[in-house]
């Protein structure tokens, strides 16, 4: 079961590095057309910087890493551990889903049915296999429902993060402009004096 478990970590390190690749620039290439196809979505509030996707896919593997703990400290009967198992799962199927709206690549979708899908079906098999109780609908209820609310807290999150980041930066380069702008202005004053 400590192999199912750390798998979901594994599966998950391996199709969110897809995502971590591609997700900032595809969204900014291709925002125009999404704009376009579907206006009822916020594009703007959708479009992510590549410092914020690099938080935000750091702060869900400290969520994906506590499940993986959480299922191989239960040898698979956490619920925390199925929850995320059934999002993770959902979250491949979503990606399929994705890629069909758009009629092409989206970031996350060659993984998906690569990794995400055959884990997904592989650890619920190998669960079922050892007799461990699995919640079923109640794992598939509690993923559905945990994935958006996941998904929405790292994004705001590192959203906060990167923007604070992006001001103290803002800040510390202001500063020195002004230092450097002081300093010349000491040096002509005291040439012409």
């Amino acid at each position: 079961m400590k192999v199912v478990a750390w798998g979901l970590l594994g599966a998950w390190l391996v199709h969110d590095a897809e995502e971590l690749v591609t997700m900032a620039g595809w969204v900014r290439a291709h925002r125009a057309e999404l704009e376009e196809r579907f206006p009822m979505v916020p594009w703007e509030r959708l479009e992510v910087s590549q410092a914020q996707a690099n938080v935000a896919i750091g702060l869900m593997g400290v969520l994906v890493a506590s499940a993986s703990a959480a299922g191989a400290r239960s040898g698979g009967r956490s619920p925390w551990f199925q929850a995320a198992l059934a999002g993770f799962g959902i979250h491949g199927v979503m990606h399929l889903g994705q890629a069909a709206l758009v009629r092409g690549y989206t970031p996350g979708v060659v993984t998906a049915p690569l990794v995400v899908l055959p884990y997904s079906v592989w650890a619920w098999r190998r669960l079922r296999a050892a007799g461990v109780p699995a919640a079923g609908w109640s794992s598939a209820v509690s993923g559905l429902a945990m994935l958006p609310l996941a998904l929405a807290g790292v994004h705001g999150a590192a959203r906060l993060v990167t923007r604070a980041a992006g001001k103290r930066r803002a800040g510390r380069e202001r500063a020195g402009r002004e230092l450097v702008g002081r300093e010349r202005e000491r040096r002509v004053s005291g040439r012409w004096f």
